[in-house]
């Protein structure tokens, strides 16, 4: 049992606050008695002094100002708890669990995930990056609540939300690009292909590949990325993942006869639009709205 009240700490807080027994009775509509009591109950039960005065001044003690800086984080939480409980009865969610592509661009999922805490300060977010089927598993088997992925699940909601354009790119120091003929698929098959492996365990796909003689497989986007620039190999690369190294020339798209560019469709899909909070309802529109900013290879070049 606690030998004292968060109403006691509140009060020996309003004396800190406003100065003093009087200021205090004024500012928070209770009796200086009452006040006075509260302070002294503390004081009696924990066998410390809080107060000292001098003149007409009430001073915290070296105890007091140590009391007071847990009493404000005490506050604070019991404050925080409050709100959760308000939070609950609305029928806002406590926690989000998001599993995306690794092919969409993080510099616009942090702004949505930003705003959406502003928003819901109290959220637990919980971010699965993916590749390929990746995020539909995790959705599948219920370990998230919304997926982001190039794959459509059948017999779930599933909407278009963007498209992601690939170009064929290597560094410009790679043999690929000290050539001036326009090249085939047939010509890029003698050479290295960084591919990134599906996340999937259970449906794994091959994206892309195009049964190179060689092929590097890894398992994150940026990994593929970092190895491209430094002339290991080529691969077809997400133009907004890469808008900077092209614009900066540490990538160069490959000049090929046909094929050079492809799109992606990302899908949103989630199991009951119904069942969705407020949260996650914000994730989606703020998610939809910065999809609209997506760069795409023309601008990444201009």
């Amino acid at each position: 049992m606690l030998k004292v009240t968060l109403e006691q700490w509140r009060m020996f807080k309003a004396v800190v606050e406003h100065g003093g027994f009087n200021q205090a009775s004024a500012q928070i509509h209770k009796s200086q008695s009452s006040i006075h009591n509260a302070v002294n109950k503390i004081e009696t039960s924990l066998g410390v002094k809080l107060f000292r005065v001098e003149g007409r001044k009430t001073l915290l003690t070296p105890a007091g100002e140590l009391m007071l800086r847990r009493v404000d984080y005490l506050l604070e939480e019991a404050s925080k708890v409050e709100t959760i409980a308000e939070t609950l009865a609305e029928g806002i969610e406590t926690k989000l669990r998001i599993a995306i592509d690794a092919i969409f661009p993080s510099h616009l999922l942090y702004k949505v995930l930003d705003k959406v805490s502003q928003e819901f300060p109290f959220l637990r977010i919980e971010l699965v990056e993916s590749v390929l089927n990746g995020a539909n598993e995790q959705l599948q088997g219920g370990l998230v609540d919304i997926a982001v992925s190039a794959f459509t699940l059948e017999g779930l909601f599933s909407e278009e939300l963007c498209q992601i354009e690939f170009i064929a790119a290597a560094s410009p120091e790679h043999t690929l690009n000290q050539t001036e003929k326009a090249l085939t698929l047939e010509d890029l098959k003698s050479h290295r292909q960084i591919v990134v492996r599906d996340s999937a365990v259970s449906k794994s796909h091959d994206s892309g590949w195009l049964q190179a003689s060689q092929r590097w497989t890894v398992s994150h986007m940026r990994t593929s990325i970092d190895m491209i620039k430094n002339g290991f190999g080529f691969a077809w690369l997400p133009v907004p993942l890469i808008a900077k190294e092209l614009q900066s020339g540490e990538l160069v798209p490959l000049n090929l006869q046909s094929g050079q560019t492809r799109k992606v469709q990302l899908h949103l899909t989630f199991v009951d639009g119904d069942s969705l909070g407020p949260a996650a309802r914000a994730f989606l529109g703020e998610l939809r709205y910065q999809s609209m900013m997506m760069p795409t290879a023309e601008t990444s070049n201009s």
